[in-house]
């Protein structure tokens, strides 16, 4: 009979349910006296869908907006038994009616579903002794229970749930009261409904049911009410100021506005409306209520035993509009749920896990949904076993309940529960523009088409990327990429004046950085990128001093030339919309290039610390018993070579003269004289402890910047300090931290040198060069070839960087600007060339460490929960800043002499292994040596051959080795046609990999998001597509269709 019943009952259509008042649904109940969820009933809630018929037609239902009546039509259809004159199937799955459920539209906003917090509270009523609710547990994502003393909360924690009270949840639901869209205004009018409404299907009396109603209204007691001493009366409205307010139904379904809503009788009961409610924050913890999401509802679950009750109480209430119950849930939130079980005594426990259960289902989101937008006591249940379907049982003997499981740092999206595979789902199409191959990189067959599109596609946010750039997390960025960027233009500066004999040097190097970047920061297309000096374009610069100082041309006026002939052809390639041609360069390529800039960070960054050792020798054959011996001293030199005999005559300098032993270190090299003595090394003197300390600050540097950064994850001090404090300002306190320690201890270590005077470096030289000056006016013609090999040394720097930038997985927002970077960037060179200063293009770990520092994460995570990565903050404050303080540092001279060297470069050489991370080559390099069980779960192992994998990740090393030696030899000047040579080189791969091969190993795609396609392309091949392999063969067939490949 049970089964009968319930099976008879739980598909009513949703169109026989009773409108009057709130919609109460009787189809359920049935008496429960003197019986509590009978074993029977859960034997039947385990047989109940077997055997269910699968609809016919359509397996879903998509969401199309705007068109709600057309579901509600069908739904209609549905249930009436007909479709389109034929009879069809009035059964569901719970998963296919959830889905249908989840797919309507609403026209009032009342059944939109909202973030949700909610609290269970406890009570255990008894004759004589006076009782309160009492706040037990818990849930805004994670459990949080009040631990056996009642000081304190746990800490937050997955909810594990008997498989027996999942059912007898499920009991109660089917059999209890069930009243949705209720309208009520205060928790009395809520009991006096509930408690007519048990009249109708079981009299309480009028004793018990007087008894019921006081321990309804009882005082709750939360947890945090004994932390709170100052009591700050504060009224607030808690509608979300953001939305329309919520509308109301009447009798006859008629839509009534909240001033208009209708009386409520005045009989003796405490009226609370939903506008004017009042608050006493004395009783709200005010942290937690940060980490509440903006527009968030409560649902209350009441739970608990009477000595009075024979029988359970049971009710499901939905309120609409929901309204402030004051003193109800912990937290000045409206209340959307109650749940509701008072029961007889002896079942504490029970019910207590009935109401864990109720609320942990509430926090699901699937269910979470349907609560919200459920039409009867049926959709309710269906929400119920579509949940019970998902669960994983844990057998009793193999694991301990009484184990708090951590909250996972990811959790996977609950999205495909929610919308029912389509057939024919094209993954392909979805893989396809998970690349950068989008708009911003078709070609529009119109000279400067795409400069265009990309100047209309950014002028709309670029009011936003001034006002978005005003944050404590941009400050920490600029601070640290200005140190960051300051030390490797300076350098960069010097050494060109090594190498051009003072015609190029770190005043122009400074002030032609300053400009390039503060024009670039201004008018890019990508702002995040940051401008830096690269190691070709400086043997490009040597090569060419060279060349003129051999055939007597002018250096500046040659280099003017090219410069010129390189802004035009970067111009054209702008016209011509070249830069579509990104969409060849794959993670291949952007891989080997990025993990060779971020490996010669590295390698730089300590090779200067070992330099180091040069000009500050030490002794290493220290004795101890003679250090007193031990003495350097300047003489003249005995037998002075012909150099140093002109450098006298030409300085005016007598040897004789001078007093040579009491020179200072300095003048005796000034005056080419030696030193000499046990202390005396081959560059002068032994100079104690400055390379044992300049080792000690670079890395301490590198481990303070990486542990200070990681601070976040830790669980000391608030979120807000380490995270807006410690971790976004991590390098600056490090390298301020540095600064100070090293300004104490007065060791005197190798310090930043700035230029402190604003004029060219050479006298013979000024700010605007002339093309021609002293060469043959064939010059300026010939000096186009040398330029095609600039302008490839441009573009490829300048546009890998960006592609890198502008992954996917960066989540960047207001788009990107390929065509009008170049465009900045060509125009700026030439510029510089006129002015005779460096020129600068895209540096690819300064921009990655940019990008990095100016991560978005979510600010309100449920407790337990891990911050949710948002984006990036796209804005021009921070580039404009570094390059605007970059050209006033001729002016701070003073304050920059205090950096040690030592310092920055332990930050380059953080900054090069903070941007190894997520480079997907070095998960694989991993791989080598690694047994099968013990490899990490990448989905791309899963549909590859790990011999391929090897394969793959071989010919890449050997590529990355490849643009290493040619990076680092005299040829570095053809270090951008190799890197164009990787397009071919992975073109040609296609000989030993499949396309299928490809493209798990080499694409855009994050993992994440890989995974979620193949669990969805697994379900379409597993379930709505009758052969796998025809799927499979008609996708790569169509792949090679549009692809026009002729080798497949």
């Amino acid at each position: 009979g049970y089964h009968e019943h319930a099976a008879k009952t739980i598909f009513v259509s949703p169109s026989q349910r009773n409108d009057e008042e709130a919609v109460v649904d009787r189809g359920g109940y049935r008496s429960m006296l003197k019986t509590n969820f009978e074993k029977e009933e859960l034997e039947g809630h385990r047989t109940l869908y077997i055997g269910v018929h699968v609809p016919i037609g359509k397996k879903s239902h998509r969401r199309h907006r705007h068109h709600g009546h057309r579901h509600r039509r069908r739904s209609r259809e549905l249930d009436s038994g007909v479709d389109n004159g034929r009879e069809s199937p009035t059964y569901y799955t719970p998963s296919q009616r959830v889905q249908f459920l989840l797919g309507t539209e609403d026209d009032d906003e009342e059944h939109i579903p909202h973030d949700l917090f909610t609290e269970l509270d406890e009570i255990c009523l008894k004759d004589g002794e006076d009782a309160e609710w009492r706040e037990t547990a818990r849930w805004l994502k994670f459990e949080e229970d009040v631990e056996d003393g009642g000081e304190r909360w746990s800490k937050p924690y997955v909810a594990t749930l008997s498989l027996h009270s999942l059912f007898e949840l499920r009991s109660c639901i089917l059999t209890g009261i069930v009243l949705l869209d209720m309208r009520a205004s205060s928790v009395e009018e809520v009991a006096d409904m509930v408690l007519d409404q048990q009249e109708t299907v079981g009299p309480l009396g009028d004793e018990v049911r007087r008894k019921v109603r006081e321990s309804l209204l009882k005082q709750h007691h939360h947890q945090n009410q004994k932390k709170l001493a100052n009591r700050i009366p504060i009224v607030r409205s808690f509608a979300d100021k953001k939305q329309s307010e919520p509308q109301s139904m009447d009798k006859n379904g008629q839509v009534i506005p909240p001033q208009t809503s209708l009386p409520i009788p005045n009989d003796g009961k405490a009226e609370v409306s939903r506008e004017n409610s009042a608050v006493d924050f004395s009783k709200i913890d005010l942290h937690f209520m940060k980490k509440i999401p903006p527009g968030a509802e409560a649902s209350n679950v009441l739970v608990g035993e009477a000595e009075f009750l024979d029988k359970p109480v049971v009710a499901f209430v939905r309120l609409s509009p929901a309204v402030m119950l004051n003193g109800l849930a912990e937290v000045p939130i409206v209340t959307r749920f109650l749940f509701i079980l008072l029961g007889p005594l002896g079942k504490g426990p029970q019910y207590h896990e009935i109401g864990r259960s109720i609320a942990t289902l509430m926090t699901d989101e699937v269910f979470h949904d349907v609560a919200y937008k459920a039409k009867d006591r049926n959709d309710l249940i269906a929400g119920i076993d579509e949940f019970l379907d998902q669960v994983t049982v844990l057998p009793p003997g193999e694991w301990d309940p009484s184990i708090r499981i951590e909250p996972p740092k990811n959790v996977p999206s609950q999205e495909k529960r929610k919308i029912a595979a389509q057939t024919g789902t094209d993954l392909g199409d979805e893989e396809e523009h998970e690349g950068h191959g989008g708009p911003e990189l078709q070609r529009t067959g119109r000279l400067f088409g795409g400069l265009l599109l990309d100047i209309k596609r950014k002028a709309p946010h670029y009011l936003s990327d001034y006002t978005d750039g005003l944050s404590l997390q941009c400050l920490a960025s600029f601070l640290f990429l200005y140190c960051a960027c300051m030390s490797p233009v300076i350098t960069f500066g010097g050494l060109l004046g090594e190498a051009t004999e003072g015609r190029i040097s770190a005043i122009e190097s400074l002030f032609g950085a300053s400009m390039t970047g503060i024009a670039y920061s201004l008018f890019a297309g990508q702002p995040l990128t940051i401008l830096g000096s690269t190691g070709p374009v400086l043997v490009f610069e040597k090569i060419l001093y060279k060349f003129c100082k051999e055939y007597g041309l002018s250096y500046l006026s040659l280099r003017t030339c090219i410069g010129l002939w390189t802004a035009f052809l970067c111009l054209l390639l702008v016209a011509t919309d070249a830069s579509s041609l990104v969409c060849y360069i794959t993670r291949f390529t952007e891989e080997a290039f990025a993990s060779l800039i971020c490996i010669i960070f590295i390698y730089e960054a300590l090779e200067k610390l070992i330099h180091l050792g040069e000009h500050y020798p030490i002794n290493m054959n220290n004795n101890l018993d003679k250090l007193t011996r031990y003495s350097c001293s300047c003489v003249e030199p005995p037998d002075p070579s012909n150099a140093t005999l002109r450098y006298w005559e030409q300085n005016n300098i007598t040897a004789s003269e001078i007093y040579w032993e009491a020179l200072e270190v300095k003048d005796c090299i000034k005056r080419r004289g030696e030193f000499v003595g046990t202390a005396c090394g081959p560059h002068g003197p032994y100079i104690p402890d400055v390379l044992f300390w300049s080792v000690v600050l670079f890395f301490s540097t590198v481990f303070m910047s990486a542990f200070l950064k990681e601070f976040k994850f830790s669980r000391y001090f608030p979120t807000k300090v380490r995270q807006a404090v410690i971790s976004d300002f991590a390098v600056f306190i490090t390298i301020f931290t540095m600064v100070l320690v090293d300004y104490v201890l007065g060791v005197p270590s190798p310090k930043l040198k700035v230029p402190s005077v604003f004029k060219p470096t050479r006298d013979d030289r000024g700010w605007l060069i002339s093309p021609l000056g002293g060469n043959p006016w064939w010059t300026t013609l010939v000096t186009v070839i040398p330029a095609l090999l600039c302008t490839i040394l441009i573009f490829m720097d300048q546009q890998i960087t960006a592609v890198i930038i502008n992954r996917k997985e960066h989540k960047l927002k207001k788009g990107c600007g390929y065509h009008l970077d170049l465009f900045v960037v060509g125009l700026m060179l030439g510029v510089c060339s006129i002015m005779g200063l460096p020129w600068f293009v895209a540096a690819t770990v300064l921009s990655i460490s940019h990008v990095n520092s100016l991560k978005l994460e979510s600010e309100c995570s449920a407790p337990g929960e891990q911050p949710k990565f948002l984006g990036i903050r796209e804005q021009r404050f921070t580039g404009l800043m570094i390059f605007l303080l970059m050209g006033c540092s001729v002016f701070m001279t003073s304050v920059l002499k205090y950096i040690p060297m030592p310092v920055l470069y332990g930050v380059f050489l953080y900054m090069g292994a903070s941007s190894l991370r997520g480079i997907q080559f070095f998960d694989r390099l991993k791989l080598f040596g690694m047994p099968a069980k013990h490899q990490p779960d990448f989905i791309y192992l899963r549909y590859v051959p790990l011999r391929k994998v090897h394969l793959f990740t071989i010919i890449q090393l050997s590529c990355l080795v490849m643009l290493w030696v040619i990076k680092t030899s005299n040829y570095a000047i053809v270090f951008p046609m190799m890197v164009l040579a990787l397009v071919f080189i992975r073109k040609l791969m296609d000989c030993f990999f499949t396309k299928r091969e490809m493209s798990w190993l080499d694409d855009l795609m994050p993992e994440s998001k890989k995974k979620k396609l193949n669990d969805a392309e697994e379900e379409i091949i597993g379930f709505n597509v009758p052969n796998p392999h025809w799927f499979e063969w008609c996708q790569r067939f169509l792949s090679c269709i549009l692809l026009n490949d002729s080798t497949t």
